[in-house]
């Protein structure tokens, strides 16, 4: 958390920066690996835009929690998830993608920084 908020500081403190980021990088990396073998076990084909949809629905969980939040993220994918389901449920199929992305501009509407986002300092 210290090298995501200042890495000078982080550094000063005896912190391994490099070292850090590398094993960041290697965890997301690794769940990205995850997540591709999960994807391909369910659905064996190779399209050029396989990735557009979970592409959208991850940045649109994030934007809905609140950019720099991971816990707002997790809500914000739970809450889309739900509304998906609910959606399927009890009105059609169809329609799933476009209440998520509904919900989407909702929020932003009502709260432009997302659920649990801090907004920033009004630049005039």
């Amino acid at each position: 958390r210290a090298v995501a908020l200042d890495m000078d500081a982080a550094r000063l403190m005896g912190i391994n920066v490099d070292r850090v980021i590398a094993f960041t990088f290697a965890i997301g990396s690794a769940l990205a690996a995850a997540a591709g073998a999960l994807w391909a076990a369910a659905y064996p084909q190779i399209w050029p835009y396989m990735g557009i949809t979970p592409g959208l629905k991850a940045f649109t969980a994030a934007v809905l929690g609140g950019i720099g939040s991971i816990p707002g993220a997790l809500l914000g994918a739970v809450l889309m998830g739900q509304a998906e389901v609910l959606t399927a449920a009890y009105i059609t199929t169809d329609f799933r993608d476009a209440v998520a992305f509904a919900l989407l501009i909702l929020v932003l509407l009502v709260r432009p920084a997302g659920l649990l986002g801090k907004a920033g300092p009004e630049k005039v």
